[in-house]
């Protein structure tokens, strides 16, 4: 949106609530959300859903963001998703103008709503999209993210109702910024199938350890003791939950179990372990950086950890090119000039402690460069001594004190000093005497003449 279009059709916050106002709202919202549908999902309640949101026409998008809200319960999938979200949202960013830092934008940047901020942008992946819309707070800015079962994103409208085909335009608002593609549906599409069938596979896994691996408690009464019949039927009711048969003595239980128990539960598991797998190469790119592998190599480790540091690199760049490229028009609008810098992620070496104090020794004694103390007790994690200002006057009242001493001239070397010195021109002509003799002796004898 440009910058003249958001000044001309600003039309206020998009506000947002249930049928009933939320406190401090003295208009009805814009948009009334509804709860999440929860639903036992598989894989056509899945593909309906995926239909709706493709409709070329009147796409909609509702019921397949209540099974992604759903499939999220997933301890895997929300783990492996965090895990690549914290990779860049613990990368400090950094706004430089001219190569230097901005101190101003970077308070911006320290605060609460930035973070949010990053990590509704990476969210952006995983939905398909975020729409965003910013506002001041005081001296701080701020944004609401609009839910997106009340965005259309193909025809950009804002819906008051989930289930709306028409709404209206987010043209018509001011400090929108919307982060994705219209037509995506984000990495959750391609996700949702290997939890539907984790799910339902867990469920069953869960259904046969009940049946086979809990014992079946058996009571026997004799068959005209009604009275024993009784007892039989209260000691089983206070017993617990195990399976209970009660019987007489001439009736015959028969339970037909599984050829192999083992090897029927090791089929669940290897499908849940598959499902998990997938869903690991989907959003992170690997596998062994996460899970545990009784074939992975420290060389294969390795190169996966390389794969996940490419997809971090590549999730870092992309919220650079929304904050430098399609969130300067927003900074303008509150009140912020980045014109002639930009956001980064400023690289940090790690250097080995050991050659990192080579280094610092090397800078102040060959090169005498002066080093500050306070940031070598930061760097190498020093506390300071309480007294260090009377240990540094002792240290250099200690060192003028030798400086002083060795400018002192020696007694006993001044009394030799004549014949030293003497001693050492004669050894230094002699020296070049013999130098001169070798040169000339290799000479031409005619008359040191060289014929080239």
């Amino acid at each position: 949106m440009s910058r003249k279009n958001k000044e001309q059709n600003a039309k206020g916050r998009i506000t947002v609530s249930g049928n009933v106002p939320r406190p401090g709202q003295r208009q009805p919202a814009i948009i009334r959300i509804t709860q999440p549908k929860r639903f036992n999902i598989d894989t056509g309640d899945f593909m309906s859903a995926v239909k709706a949101a493709e409709n070329v026409d009147y796409a909609q998008r509702s019921k397949l963001y209540d099974l992604y809200t759903d499939i999220l319960l997933d301890t895997h999938l929300s783990s492996v998703m965090e895990k690549r979200k914290n990779a860049v949202l613990c990368s400090p960013i950094e706004f430089q103008r001219n190569g230097k830092p901005d101190d101003h934008i970077n308070e911006q940047i320290l605060s609460p709503w930035f973070y949010r901020c990053v990590a509704d942008i990476l969210d952006a992946r995983f939905w398909g999209f975020s729409l965003m819309q910013f506002f001041k707070n005081g001296e701080w800015i701020d944004y609401d993210l609009i839910p997106r079962k009340h965005v259309e994103p193909v025809r950009k409208l804002i819906l008051k109702y989930q289930t709306d085909i028409q709404g209206t335009s987010w043209d018509e608002f001011t400090d929108l910024l919307f982060v994705g593609r219209g037509t995506d549906l984000g990495l959750l599409a391609k996700a949702a199938p290997w939890v539907i069938y984790k799910r339902n596979t867990t469920a069953d896994w869960a259904q046969f350890s009940e049946v086979f691996g809990m014992p079946i408690q058996e009571y026997i009464y004799d068959t005209d003791d009604e009275e024993s019949r009784t007892r039989a039927l209260q000691d089983a009711n206070s017993i617990g939950s195990l399976a209970t048969f009660i019987h007489g003595k001439d009736t015959e239980l028969q339970l037909r179990e599984a050829g192999n128990k083992t090897g029927s539960a090791d089929v669940y598991e290897r499908l849940v372990e598959r499902c998990n797998s997938e869903i690991s190469k989907l959003i992170l790119g690997n596998t062994l950086t996460t899970e545990s592998s009784e074939k992975g190599t420290q060389a294969l480790g390795t190169v996966h950890k390389k794969v996940e540091d490419n997809v971090a690199k590549a999730d870092r760049e992309y919220v650079l090119s929304v904050l430098n490229y399609d969130m300067t028009d927003i900074f303008f609008h509150m009140g912020i000039d980045t014109s002639g810098g930009k956001f980064c992620f400023p690289e940090k070496k790690d250097i080995d402690p050991n050659t990192e104090m080579s280094v610092l020794t090397q800078l102040h004694t060959t090169f005498s460069l002066p080093i500050d103390d306070d940031y070598l007790y930061e760097k190498f994690s020093i506390e300071k001594p309480k007294d260090y200002d009377r240990q540094k006057q002792r240290q250099e009242e200690d060192r003028k004190v030798r400086q002083q001493a060795m400018m002192q001239p020696n007694k006993e070397d001044e009394g030799g000093t004549d014949e030293s010195q003497s001693s050492n021109h004669k050894s230094q002509s002699s020296k070049l005497k013999d130098l001169l003799r070798s040169f000339f002796a290799k000479a031409p004898q005619d008359g040191a003449r060289l014929d080239w």
